[in-house]
């Protein structure tokens, strides 16, 4: 297996540098794995694929207003900051840019607010801390703005607040919103709790490294940035009460499926827990929690696309990718959806 084996001919054009007014009425591609059949939906038609007695596990991790914008105190220079980790209130790990100017023992000003570049570890981020008198959450929110990816190619808007934010979303901690999650409402999870399904939740806060690519040939070799994920109790007693009787477990996201998967005995239950994961799925991965996946499209040569192809079949989800290109849906964050129904 190499890395590039997850390529696809893809056409710049087709990201979505914009949400559509409503979130749910993106288009929604629904893949049956079984006989690799193809539907053509919009994402509020998801409500049909469920039954009574699903369960559909949302991540609530909230996205914080991860970027700012800082001048080096020695030359006024300007210096992006990106916020991949809240290490404790006065520290942080960082994507810096420009790198190369940022150097260890510098000190960055933000508005009023010092900080100083105290590290740089292995991945190249830098640890950032406060004096101590100031933590990062009040300078996040005095002069933060919304992470928006960099490939969107604009400043984040005054609508990216609330659209690059799940509906759901009650925990503060990630740089990156959990994109799957962008296509439900409000009444879309209500329709859907009164046909029956159970919904429950888990937390993962995204970091930057979920979106890195794959730069080795052998997608063995590429190192996964930790990211912090919890599960309660409640949740596990939910997902195993509902294995144990044979009911489907659908995943919002590829988060979710990475706590669950963390989570997973090799009997197939959940043990309840909270920690750093740094879990890499890729094929020939067999998965013991969830059996379907609502997710976005993703990069070529990425982790989240070897994991969708983990579970939906490598050949089976490629040639959907081919068929999204060429039907010109709609790709990444703010782009359209995917169901894969394995079961």
């Amino acid at each position: 297996m190499r890395t590039s084996d997850f390529d696809y001919p893809f056409d710049e054009s087709l990201i979505a540098k914009y949400p559509l007014k409503e979130r749910d009425l993106s288009k929604l591609m629904v893949v049956h794995t079984k006989n690799k059949t193809i539907e053509h939906r919009i994402f509020r038609d998801v409500i049909e694929y469920f039954r009574e007695g699903d369960v559909l596990v949302f991540n609530v991790t909230k996205v914080i207003p991860a970027r700012l914008m800082s001048r080096r105190e020695k030359t006024g220079g300007k210096v992006e900051i990106l916020i991949s980790k809240f290490i404790d209130e006065f520290t942080v790990e960082a994507m810096v840019s420009p790198g190369k100017k940022a150097k260890i023992g510098d000190i960055l000003c933000i508005g009023s607010s010092k900080i100083k570049i105290s590290d740089r570890n292995d991945e190249g981020l830098r640890i950032l801390k406060t004096n101590g008198e100031e933590n990062f959450y009040r300078i996040v929110e005095k002069y933060g703005t919304p992470p928006i990816p960099p490939y969107l190619k604009r400043e984040s808007e005054e609508l990216d607040k609330e659209r690059y934010q799940s509906v759901f979303a009650r925990i503060d901690g990630s740089c990156a919103a959990p994109t799957a999650s962008l296509h439900f409402t409000s009444n879309l999870i209500e329709k859907i709790k009164k046909k029956g399904v159970i919904i429950t939740e888990v937390l993962l806060h995204v970091g930057i490294g979920t979106f890195r690519p794959v730069k080795t040939d052998n997608p063995e070799e590429h190192k996964m940035h930790t990211e912090y994920y919890r599960l309660s109790e409640e949740t596990a007693a939910i997902i195993n009460r509902a294995k144990k009787e044979g009911r489907r477990i659908f995943a919002v996201g590829t988060t979710t499926v990475r706590v669950l998967e963390t989570c997973a005995t090799e009997s197939g239950t959940l043990q309840p827990g909270e920690g750093e994961t740094d879990i890499f799925i890729y094929p020939p991965y067999k998965f013991k929690i969830i059996d379907n996946l609502i997710t976005n499209f993703h990069f070529p040569r990425s982790t989240l696309i070897m994991l969708v192809c983990a579970l939906g079949g490598k050949d089976t989800i490629l040639n959907a990718y081919k068929i999204a290109v060429e039907k010109r849906y709609r790709f990444y964050s703010y782009g359209d959806a995917m169901l894969i129904l394995n079961k």
